[in-house]
C-alpha cells in the first residue's frame, strides 16, 4: 500500500524548485533589511537624559554624551551604572527591532545561518 500526499504536496521537481525560489527570496528579504538595520542608529537615556547613547545595527557604539552635571568625582561608580544602562537600552532597541523584522520575513521560523 502506498501513501499518498495531500495535492500539491507531490514530491516533483517543480515543487523542490519552487521552495528553493521561496527560500532564496525569504534570505534576498532578509540580506535587504540586515543591510537597512546596519545602517540605522538607536538612541537610548538614563538618569533622566543625564547619559545618552548611540549604537548602529551593528552593535557597535558610535557615541556616548554625558551631562556635565552628572560627573561627580567622588560617584564615579553611579556615572558607570548610567553609561551601561544607556548603553544596553539601545543595543536592545536595535537587536529587538532586528528580531521583529527578521521575524516577519520568516513567518516566525528560526533560521540559523541566514541572520
Amino acid at each position: 500500500m502506498k501513501a499518498r500526499l495531500p495535492q500539491g504536496y507531490g514530491g516533483g521537481a517543480g515543487n523542490l524548485q519552487q521552495l528553493a525560489r521561496q527560500a532564496q527570496k525569504m534570505q534576498e528579504q532578509m540580506e535587504a533589511i540586515t543591510a537597512e538595520l546596519e545602517a540605522k542608529e538607536y538612541t537610548s537615556t538614563a538618569g533622566g537624559d543625564a547619559v545618552k547613547a548611540t549604537v548602529t545595527g551593528k552593535m557597535e557604539v558610535v557615541s556616548v554624551q554625558i551631562d556635565p552635571e552628572v560627573i561627580d568625582p567622588e560617584d564615579a561608580e553611579m556615572l558607570g551604572d548610567l553609561v551601561t544602562a544607556a548603553v544596553n537600552g539601545a543595543l536592545r532597541a536595535a537587536s529587538e527591532e532586528r528580531e521583529a523584522r527578521m521575524s516577519a520575513v520568516s513567518g516566525g521560523m528560526g533560521m540559523p545561518g541566514l541572520f
